[in-house]
């Protein structure tokens, strides 16, 4: 297990028990309890977990685990849809993008596209994003326009939120937004834990003609704290294969179209 998948695991176990000894993390883990204690001194430094005598107690880690420490969870899951979400999109579409690991993997797919940067008149493609991590990867491609929202930038995320992210949002019209959620509930829709990025998130499918939500398994009939969209409002749900047939089939039955890739 590579140092970052470590972290990301250790970080989790303290999210959802509080504490824990080395002893027990390291039982959990797989490794050693020297590499543990490391690790743990590590995370302590970065100011996301207090070192204890013996273990670690929660400090400064949001429910919502920063950007950073999860892209290794789901990878390979988050590229294939991350790609079947990119093929969705024509050239010279408006389409906004919210914060997370899998809509980052979007971004990357779009930029990378051939027919993109064969364009040969005007912007390939115009993106409208509140996350300052993916406007600055595709900032420096010439053949895509990139739009940034104002706001407050959020450090788990790199999303903008607040009243100047959601007032641009309110002012523009897309023709697709692609959206990561940390939760999609047949019933409820599509939901993420901080209320500001569900704010922001929300006045961006409002403005959408097609609403793809991007999500993989592991989110599927969750609940979170705050809504972005309801499920009548999502045109396009994309997930992996893992995704249980009977969720798919009541999703499908809400009028989503499911693609599991």
């Amino acid at each position: 297990m590579v140092m970052h998948e470590r972290w990301t695991q250790l970080l989790e176990i303290l999210s959802e028990r509080g504490r824990v000894d080395v002893g027990a993390a390291a039982e959990l883990l797989g490794v050693s309890q020297a590499t543990v204690r490391r690790d743990m001194e590590e995370l302590a430094q970065q100011q996301l977990l207090t070192r204890t005598r013996g273990g670690a107690v929660l400090s400064g880690v949001a429910y919502d685990l920063p950007l950073r420490y999860k892209a290794a969870r789901q990878a390979d899951e988050k590229h294939r849809i991350a790609k079947a979400a990119a093929e969705l999109v024509p050239p010279g579409a408006v389409v906004g993008l919210n914060g997370g690991t899998t809509t980052s993997e979007v971004a990357r797919e779009l930029a990378t596209r051939a027919d993109l940067a064969d364009h040969a008149r005007g912007p390939a493609l115009t993106i409208v994003t509140n996350a300052i991590n993916i406007a600055n990867e595709l900032a420096v491609r010439s053949y895509v326009k990139t739009v940034v929202t104002g706001g407050v930038a959020r450090p788990n995320s790199y999303e903008l939120t607040g009243p100047l992210a959601t007032m641009v949002l309110q002012g523009i019209s897309l023709d697709y937004a692609i959206v990561g959620v940390n939760a999609v509930d047949p019933k409820l829709g599509a939901a993420t834990q901080d209320e500001g990025e569900a704010s922001a998130n929300r006045a961006m499918a409002e403005r959408a003609g097609k609403v793809i939500v991007v999500a993989d398994s592991t989110k599927l009939g969750k609940r979170a704290f705050a809504l972005v969209c309801r499920v009548t409002e999502i045109s396009v749900l994309i997930t992996d294969k893992a995704a249980p047939g009977e969720l798919v089939e009541r999703f499908t039955n809400q009028g989503v179209e499911v693609l599991c890739v």
